[in-house]
């Protein structure tokens, strides 16, 4: 799915914000999470599977 995503292959936009949030209730991220990992990374860009680990790497923090 994060694949699909990189290489644009979706029909519309709410197909690529309903695979987004899919992605972020499955990978455990919270809304927006998994998109700016997608697009706007920090440095080179990343495989899908680095964007992956990079998701599950995810840790909330106590307000």
């Amino acid at each position: 799915m994060v694949q699909k995503i990189m290489d644009a292959d979706y029909a519309d936009d709410a197909e690529a914000s309903y695979v987004l949030e899919t992605l972020g209730r499955a990978l455990g991220c919270p809304t927006g999470h998994i998109g700016g990992l997608i697009f706007w990374p920090k440095g080179p860009e990343p495989t899908a599977a680095e964007v992956v680990d990079q998701a599950l790497e995810y840790q909330p923090f106590a307000l």
